[in-house]
């Protein structure tokens, strides 16, 4: 639990961050004397992208100021981490390929120091470029934004420094499911078909994906929990199809467990009476 008195709010960042944060002139490349530290950013776990939704995974960090900055005048200092892909250089002179925060609250532990929560933000929209291309799923580097300001606004340094976390963005997906005929005397057979599809962030739609195993799962009326009865490869349009024998009343759905580009997805379940 966070304590602590509030000292600032991180505006809302959405597209015009990179303008009014990453265009530094060089001769303010300075040591800041900030220390950023203890950056988690979606609590580990990779971050998955649709084609229309913004996602907004949790970031958290520690600052801690120079002599003569305090938490108590947030005017006078900015400090965040963001992530980038390619050249720091590159992501820091343009804003492409940089992913910063949409907003972060700062909570004062002491004088020049501070714990702060927030988000990234992420928009699939064509119109912010933060993920435009399928090659933005893969690994993305950590750094942080430093800057010290005089009282009259001015600018007294500005760097950007690199940190050894990653995170991975992955291309969402989604798999459909029907299991027919319904209802089905006990030993016939049972056709379960479906189809896997994923976020295309070039096109901005789904588009089939073929050569995944997927995995059928089967939960027996009066239970909680699916158990996997077979996998199956899905075709070069992403689509499933296999047949089981009827025995039990129960529901049937298709799980994909992801890879190192895409989610992983679970389609909704479809009972099947068996009499």
């Amino acid at each position: 639990m966070i304590t602590g008195r509030r000292t600032a709010t991180g505006a809302a960042l959405v597209g015009a961050l990179a303008l009014t944060l990453l265009n530094a002139p060089a001769a303010q490349a300075q040591d800041t004397g900030i220390t950023v530290s203890d950056i988690v950013i979606n609590k580990g776990k990779p971050i998955v992208v649709g084609t229309t939704k913004p996602v907004e995974p949790s970031l958290t960090f520690k600052i801690s100021l120079p002599s003569g900055y305090s938490t108590s005048d947030p005017s006078r200092y900015d400090a965040h981490p963001f992530i980038y892909r390619g050249s720091l250089a590159h992501a820091a002179d343009t804003g492409d390929n940089y992913i910063g925060p949409g907003g972060y609250t700062c909570y004062e532990l002491s004088d020049r120091k501070a714990e702060c929560e927030g988000s990234l933000y992420i928009d699939p929209h064509p119109s912010q470029e933060h993920v435009d291309s399928n090659s933005d799923a893969t690994t993305w580097k950590t750094a942080v934004a430093l800057r010290l300001f005089r009282a009259s606004g001015s600018l007294v340094a500005e760097e950007y420094e690199t940190r050894s976390l990653t995170v991975r963005l992955k291309r969402a997906a989604k798999v459909t499911v029907n299991a027919s005929p319904e209802p089905v005397a006990k030993g016939k057979k049972i056709t379960v078909t479906g189809k896997l599809t994923r976020a295309d962030w070039a096109t901005k739609k789904y588009g089939g994906y073929g050569g995944r195993s997927v995995s059928l799962q089967f939960r027996e009326t009066g239970t909680s929990s699916f158990v996997t009865v077979k996998k199956v490869t899905t075709s070069s349009t992403g689509a499933l199809k296999t047949t089981v024998t009827a025995s039990k009343d129960g529901t049937w759905r298709w799980s994909y467990g992801g890879n190192d580009t895409t989610g992983a997805t679970t389609s909704g379940g479809d009972h099947v009476d068996v009499r």
